[in-house]
C-alpha cells in the first residue's frame, strides 16, 4: 500500500486529495493545524496541532510519522491575504512567506529520511506566483510567496533528482474554497482529480516543472 502525507488536509484542496487517495487505496496521513471530523473519516492516521512555520511543529510532525516511508508529500498547506500598493500590511506579506514558501522548505527537508527512491513531492503553489502571468498586479504577500515556493521547489527538483525523487509545482485551478469565499470556478473534488492526474504523470525526465492542473504548462 502506497502512502501519501497531506498538509492542511483538514478542509479544501487538502481534504479533497486525501479523500482521493484515499478512495484509490492509499493509506493517508493527514497533517494540519486542527484536525476535522471529514479527516478523520479518511486518513489513516491525523496528525494534528502542527505548525509548518515553525522547526518544533515540523519536528513534530516528523517524530510523529516514525519510519513510515513516504511515496508522496504534498505539501498543501496555504494562506491568501490581499494587499493593495498604498496600504501594504508588511506582517501579512511575511506571514504568507512563512507560510506559503518557507514552510514547504522545511517540511521537504525534515521528511527527506521519510522519501526515497521513487517517492514523489508535489507542491501546491499558483498561477499568481508566475511573472510572466502577472497583468492584474495586486496581492502582493501572495504571488511573491508563491514565486519563491516555485524557486525553492525548482532548486528541490535539481537536489532530489539523483535521489530519484521527483518534485512538481502544480496551481489547483481556482477553486471554490473558503480562500477564496468560495468564488472559483471549479470544486475542491475536480482540482485534486486534475492535480492527482499531474502527480501520477510526474517523473525524473519532467521534474521541476510548473503545471496547471488542467494538464497546461504554465510560464514562470
Amino acid at each position: 500500500m502506497k502512502t501519501v502525507l497531506i498538509t492542511g488536509a483538514n478542509r479544501g484542496v487538502g481534504l479533497a486529495l486525501a479523500r482521493h487517495y484515499a478512495s484509490e487505496g492509499w493509506q493517508v496521513i493527514g497533517a494540519c493545524r486542527q484536525g476535522s471530523d471529514e479527516l478523520a473519516e479518511v486518513a489513516a492516521q491525523v496528525i494534528d496541532g502542527v505548525d509548518v512555520t515553525t522547526e518544533e511543529g515540523v519536528a513534530r510532525l516528523a517524530g510523529e510519522l516514525g519510519g513510515v516511508h513516504l511515496d508522496l508529500l504534498i505539501n498543501n498547506a496555504g494562506l491568501l491575504q490581499d494587499e493593495q500598493l498604498g496600504h501594504i500590511d508588511f506582517d501579512s506579506i511575511r506571514r504568507q512567506m512563512e507560510i506559503n514558501a518557507y514552510a514547504p522548505l522545511r517540511v521537504t527537508e525534515a521528511l527527506l529520511g521519510h522519501l526515497g527512491d521513487g517517492s514523489k513531492v508535489a507542491n501546491i503553489t499558483s498561477r499568481m506566483g508566475s511573472i510572466a502571468d502577472n497583468d492584474s498586479g495586486g496581492r502582493y504577500g501572495y504571488r511573491a510567496s508563491k514565486a519563491a515556493l516555485n524557486a525553492f521547489g525548482k532548486s528541490l527538483a535539481v537536489d532530489l533528482k539523483p535521489r530519484g525523487i521527483a518534485v512538481a509545482l502544480l496551481h489547483p485551478g481556482y477553486v471554490k474554497t473558503r480562500m477564496v469565499n468560495f468564488g472559483g470556478l471549479i470544486t475542491p473534488e475536480e482540482s485534486a482529480e486534475g492535480l492527482a492526474r499531474r502527480i501520477a504523470d510526474l517523473s525524473l525526465d519532467n521534474t521541476g516543472s510548473f503545471w496547471h492542473s488542467n494538464g497546461e504548462l504554465l510560464p514562470w
